[in-house]
């Protein structure tokens, strides 16, 4: 091949192909300044405004061993392993799908100006693997489950559960309330998520709007604590009314009561060797 033959268009400069390569050239913007393990407080604080176009994931923190024990020893022999907790970035419009007209039909159905406006209301809104998150702020939360039950646009008539996550690192925002809709008119979904730290750990009830989720407000606060205000009923639902504590929080204690299997005893796992 000549060297008329490679010769690059008239206009075309090596700077060009440098900046080409880093549009099509995967980054990993995982937050930089994560040393050690250690995770600064501006890590934590997924509601910040990320660019136009950040939609790399964001590190909160780190996983050690296979399963994620923090307390007593290691018995599975995996207590090397460290594996970075990533959360996908905050997406930017153009979302795709029908998410877009969605989020501006919520957003004037809401609001431009009060304690409520779309805005102030949604914190964050993240497209990951095909499903559309929309981060809310807790004390907005009864209103912005209204607008999309009600508005003809929205019509997203079942709330189809309520779940908690434990981010024990993810300082100020540890309990997460995570809520799936679903719109049969339309047929869509929608996922909300709102926070709250461990230190005040309330967030309003929808069973007023979605009668259903009793049940399921009252196992994510058997499980996770987290207390929802205005529930009619919120007692234990999965374990006994005096049980001490929240057992699927990450730092619930493992174990400490031996488990009976055909004729043997399996210690529990704060007295079992430890690999580490």
């Amino acid at each position: 091949m000549s060297s008329e033959d490679t010769a690059k268009p008239p206009g075309e400069t090596a700077a060009d192909d440098t900046a080409a390569d880093e549009a099509t050239t995967p980054r990993s913007r995982v937050t930089e300044h994560v040393d050690s393990g250690d995770v600064h407080a501006d890590d934590l604080d997924l509601t910040r405004a990320r660019a136009t176009g950040d939609t790399d994931p964001i590190r909160i923190g780190e996983r050690r061993g296979m399963f994620g024990a923090t307390r007593g020893s290691d018995t599975t022999g995996y207590g090397g392993l460290r594996t970075p907790i990533l959360f996908p970035g905050e997406s930017q419009k153009p979302y795709g799908s029908y998410f877009d007209e969605l989020t501006d039909t919520l957003g004037r159905a809401l609001g431009g100006t009060g304690e409520t406006a779309y805005d102030t209301a949604v914190q964050r809104i993240v497209v990951d693997r095909g499903e559309l998150t929309l981060h809310v702020a807790r004390e907005a939360l009864p209103t912005v489950v209204r607008a999309l039950r009600d508005d003809p646009a929205l019509r997203f008539e079942i709330c189809t559960g309520v779940s908690g996550v434990h981010f024990p690192d993810e300082v100020g925002r540890e309990l997460h309330a995570v809520y799936h809709l679903l719109s049969i008119t339309h047929n869509r979904r929608v996922r909300l998520e709102v926070t709250a730290p461990e230190a005040d750990a309330r967030i309003p009830s929808i069973v007023e709007t979605y009668p259903a989720a009793d049940w399921h407000e009252r196992e994510t606060w058997d499980m996770f604590g987290i207390v929802f205000e205005g529930h009619p009923a919120l007692t234990r639902i999965l374990m006994p009314d005096d049980w001490p504590g929240h057992p699927q929080r990450k730092d619930y204690p493992l174990g400490g009561i031996p488990v009976e299997y055909k004729g043997g005893t399996v210690p529990p796992p704060d007295e079992r060797r430890s690999y580490s």
